[in-house]
């Protein structure tokens, strides 16, 4: 996790019911997005309920592993576009934790 420097005080706009995320006007299509997900992790369950052959539970471990990394990165993009440039809009030391928020979060993904 990487810490903000002292000198560097975020606005804390995560629980601001005033503040809309970069994902927000595109909410109902993420979460069909997540529901199918969800159905494909629990096909999953199914299969190895089922004793179905190895590789083909592979298979589908990685159809679902793409389709949460497919999903990560759009919302990253969404990030980028919406907080980040937002942030660099505004100016002033919330743009460097913008940031480096989004390097971490670009450097857990690529550890997956």
């Amino acid at each position: 996790m990487t810490t903000v420097p002292p000198t560097v005080t975020p606005v804390d706009r995560e629980h601001d019911p005033g503040h809309s995320h970069g994902y927000s006007k595109d909410k109902d299509a993420h979460l069909k997005r997540l529901r199918r997900i969800e159905g494909q992790v629990r096909g999953l369950q199914r299969m190895v309920e089922e004793d179905v052959y190895c590789i083909d539970i592979l298979t589908q471990v990685s159809a679902s592993t793409k389709a949460l990394q497919s999903f990560a990165l759009q919302l990253l993009q969404e990030h980028l576009r919406h907080c980040v440039a937002e942030a660099a809009a505004e100016g002033g030391p919330e743009v460097d934790a913008k940031v480096e928020e989004a390097t971490a979060a670009i450097a857990r993904m690529l550890r997956t």
